[in-house]
């Protein structure tokens, strides 16, 4: 269970994964049983599945927005960690250093390239009593944006150091270097990093679904 302030989550990862599995699983086997409910002319039957289904959607729902309505936006100071929950064991990322260079470039005119080192880190004391303690870590795919004060948001021009997908020993760490081309007038800028897929959206307590806030590093 994430029990840590700085997470991608606000609710236990585990049960959140299984609960959009069941979800999925249920509304398939309804799905089908619904089906096969009318073509036996047994309509009583599929209205009252159909209505479970409903009943069911509304509460997961309700528990996705809920949990989305009461997160709260945090901004990260320069090495301070944010846990991504892994089922049954955390990484750590933090922003280590930051380096700006002046550089002009046809058409546009004067821009800023920043560098941003990254650090990930594997907390092995955060490991489940069910994982082997000597066991790697792939870390899932992650999704990086830069925004500005403005609420432009500018993509990853170029990747140095260590790829973020790495796998990594218990206790172990590197950093990835992570190149931005920003405009002069670029401020207030915050690094966010999150979780990739489209299936985080419908995972409850994950900061990627609808209205949840997120967990920025400053820069």
């Amino acid at each position: 269970m994430c029990h840590f302030v700085n997470s991608n989550v606000n609710f236990p990862a585990p049960v959140s994964v299984l609960g959009f599995l069941a979800a999925c699983g249920g509304i398939f086997l309804s799905g089908v049983a619904i089906l096969v409910a009318c073509s036996i002319h047994k309509l009583k039957f599929a209205r009252l599945l159909a209505a479970l289904v409903g009943v069911a959607a509304i509460v997961y729902f309700a528990l996705l927005f809920g949990f989305s309505l009461i997160s709260q936006q945090k901004i990260l100071a320069r090495g301070q960690e944010k846990y991504f929950c892994e089922i049954d064991c955390h990484l750590a990322y933090s922003v280590i250093d930051i380096k700006t260079i002046d550089i002009k470039t046809a058409p546009t005119g004067e821009t800023l390239r920043y560098t941003v080192t990254l650090q990930t880190r594997f907390d092995e004391t955060t490991i489940s009593s069910r994982r082997p303690l000597d066991a790697t870590l792939t870390p899932n795919p992650r999704e990086i944006r830069l925004l500005d004060g403005q609420g432009r948001e500018y993509g990853v021009s170029e990747i140095g150091g260590v790829p973020l997908e790495t796998p990594l020993k218990p206790g172990g760490s590197y950093t990835t270097q992570l190149q931005f081309t920003l405009p002069k007038d670029a401020s207030n800028l915050r690094l966010l990093l999150t979780a990739a897929g489209w299936q985080q959206r419908l995972l409850i307590g994950e900061e990627n679904s609808w209205l949840h806030k997120k967990t920025y590093f400053a820069l």
